[in-house]
């Protein structure tokens, strides 16, 4: 068995961080030296400190002390949302539920099953009938022609269930679907319902442009009516199986947790870096076996349990140094970056790894590491800790900017331009440089579509 590196080593060993858990498997396997029941009191040697780290907020930079909003990202929401997840009914299951009520003989019962079977998350039949009846029957054209009538009736059953738009091909299946199953109260909601059917069916890449113009002229209609029309299509779900998707699988629980405690005698708002215990295994050196060796004699058995041991300590001390070095990381790079978690994006600093690096005496390798795929839950949401890091951008007062801040001021600027004329990136760019920063138009537009907005000509309103 390699033997465990102790001291600093164990922290610049790249062992240790792949997945430093499935070392407890191995050792407990060759012999029972460590403790990895929900009983054991914890870890063996002392932690240093509580695990947890106080600062406050140096707010003179942004004139003032407001408010940190309230974390809605803490443990109890996490466990809830976990709960949540594992209630959660499939979107097969609800469906198959449904077909449960339909009388239906057994070679439609089984189209329908089958069809159900073959929807993707979002609730939409990527292949077609014909390509599925030939997976099944294979070259025999005659069983391929039944078996694509059976799943035509099948099809018409999925798409009368619920959500609404389930088992559509494509989108503009979908939204007619849904807009097929209104009721209108009226004779003029009918018509702002049949124009709304015309514009899914017939316009949707006029409906991706916004253009009017066009589309009353496609579908007959009035720019008003198309308008309403719009309004309507915006409120439709184009995944209906969305809903259904495991959201346990979207749930980050958190390795750190930064909480607000109160203000201090400045009345900056302070802060509390602390490691989640849940994520912290509860590993002990098993007693009956320290104990055994206490009481034993000298010998071969009694030197090799000896040396597992040892390895079981060390493994226990390596975990321990894991931890406390991603709480260390987390609060150097909450110290730099406190201001986040008052003022959000726009009060992000550029800081790269080699900073946290120099600071606490360790390479940037190992900073990598520890960022990666380690999350940290803040008042302003649950981050990677690799988020906080970015490059800056220079400013006229000599500073840089951080990107993260940038695309945040960007984001602003587009939220807040006329749709009719919207912003280019060009006039981005001279909005950044009346802030003082100094960003390119290429690299406007590469900030831009990492926010997934659209460019100018498909942000326009005609």
């Amino acid at each position: 068995m390699k033997p465990i590196q102790k001291d600093d080593e164990a922290v610049e060993s790249s062992d240790t961080w792949d997945n430093p858990l499935d070392r407890v498997t191995e050792i407990r396997v060759d012999t029972p030296a460590s403790d990895t029941t929900p009983e054991a009191d914890g870890i063996a040697e002392s932690w240093d400190g509580d695990g947890s780290v106080d600062f406050a907020v140096d707010d003179t930079e942004w004139g003032g002390d407001a408010p940190a909003k309230k974390n809605n990202n803490d443990r109890e929401d996490v466990a809830e949302a976990s709960e949540f997840a594992r209630s959660q009914e499939s979107l097969s299951d609800f469906l198959h539920r449904q077909a449960l009520s339909l009388r239906l003989d057994e070679v439609d019962k089984a189209a329908l099953r089958f069809l159900i079977e073959s929807l993707n998350d979002d609730g939409y039949l990527e292949d077609t009938l014909r390509s599925l009846a030939e997976g099944l029957a294979g070259e025999d054209l005659e069983q391929v022609e039944e078996l694509e009538h059976r799943f035509e009736v099948a099809k018409r059953l999925l798409q009368s269930l619920e959500p609404t738009g389930v088992g559509a091909s494509n989108l503009s299946e979908c939204l007619s679907l849904q807009i097929k199953a209104m009721v209108a109260p009226n004779n003029q909601a009918q018509a702002i319902i049949d124009t709304a059917l015309a514009i899914a069916q017939q316009s949707l890449d006029l409906l991706a442009k916004r253009d009017y113009k066009r589309m009353a002229l496609a579908v007959s209609e009035t720019e008003e009516r198309v308008k309403l029309a719009m309004a309507l299509i915006a409120r439709l779900e184009p995944k209906p199986g969305r809903r259904f998707v495991d959201v346990e699988r979207n749930v980050i629980v958190p390795d750190v947790f930064v909480l607000h405690q109160g203000v201090d005698k400045t009345g900056a708002p302070k802060f509390r870096v602390q490691l989640n215990p849940e994520v912290m295994p509860k590993l002990r050196v098993n007693d009956i076996y320290a104990n055994a060796l206490k009481s034993s004699g000298k010998g071969e058995s009694q030197s090799g349990l000896q040396q597992r041991l040892q390895e079981a300590r060390w493994m226990i001390k390596n975990i321990q140094q894991r931890f406390e070095t991603i709480l260390r990381v987390s609060d150097a790079i909450a110290q730099r970056q406190k201001n986040f978690f008052v003022h959000g994006e726009l009060a992000m600093k550029p800081m790269v790894l080699r900073e946290i690096a120099d600071e606490l005496g360790l390479h940037e390798s190992t900073i990598s590491r520890v960022t990666t795929s380690k999350y940290i839950s803040t008042p302003m949401g649950t981050f990677e800790l690799k988020y906080f890091f970015g490059s800056g951008l220079g400013t006229e007062s000599g500073n840089n900017a951080s990107s993260t801040a940038v695309r945040a001021l960007i984001k602003q600027f587009i939220a807040s331009e006329n749709p009719k004329k919207p912003l280019s990136d060009n006039q981005l760019s001279d909005m950044l440089k009346e802030q003082g920063i100094d960003c390119a138009r290429r690299t406007i537009a590469k900030y831009r579509e990492a926010l997934r907005i659209a460019p100018t000509n498909l942000r326009k309103t005609l």
